[in-house]
């Protein structure tokens, strides 16, 4: 029951819907009806501004981070049970599947970018912040959130294989399973990357109107 009790509570923690409350408790605004639509760190920055926007990337960072440190209230922590692993990356599993489908907000929720950035940085914090660096640069280069997102994604497996020689099968398919997620949440960014019409990052925000007459922006 206890197990059951941490893996139920890593969801909620996932499903607390940081963007939505931001913007509705500060600004009376849901940003889920402006700018891409999504209810993560990159449209409240579009919508609602930097700073907002950084407060809910912190946040949704931290959900999953604490989402896997979960595991320290059961008794996987001990190694002699050997699933410490696989419980830690259940936890995450069900931290993401909250952000995305939070149940605090009618499961309709991010991407899961950042959540899954505190996921991986509690289960390898070196290979997250070498994603990280990837993610930066790539956003440098391309402006393109999205596209940087899954450049990073499929970069995280193979950092964790050919940097750190990771060995741990669990490991290796969940970061796989992260790549090709990435694809997954980002269908409609890659349809709008290939018909030229995703838009791209800035830190200026944009005005409501504006936002709600071009929703792919």
């Amino acid at each position: 029951m206890l197990k059951i009790a941490v893996v139920l509570s890593a969801y909620l923690l996932g499903s607390i819907p940081t963007s939505v409350w931001v913007g509705k408790i500060f600004y009376g605004i849901d940003v889920r009806e402006h700018g891409s639509g999504n209810a993560g760190a990159t449209n409240t920055i579009r919508v609602l501004g930097l700073i907002p926007g950084i407060s809910v990337f912190i946040v949704d960072v931290l959900k999953g981070y604490l989402a896997v440190r979960l595991l320290y209230l059961t008794d996987f922590y001990i190694p002699k049970t050997g699933m410490f692993i696989n419980f830690q990356l259940f936890l995450g599993i069900a931290a993401l599947l909250g952000h995305i489908f939070p149940i605090f907000a009618q499961f309709r929720g991010g991407k899961g970018v950042a959540v899954l950035s505190g996921v991986v940085f509690a289960l390898h914090p070196y290979a997250t912040l070498i994603v990280f660096g990837i993610w930066i640069v790539s956003v440098l280069i391309t402006r393109y959130v999205s596209l940087s997102s899954m450049i990073a994604g499929f970069s995280f497996p193979l950092v964790l294989i050919f940097v750190y020689r990771t060995t741990n099968p669990s490991l290796i398919t969940f970061a796989f399973i992260l790549a090709i997620l990435m694809l997954f949440t980002h269908q409609k960014n890659i349809e709008r990357l290939v018909k030229g019409e995703e838009s791209k990052f800035s830190l200026k925000k944009k005005g409501k109107s504006s936002s709600q007459d071009n929703p792919k922006q």
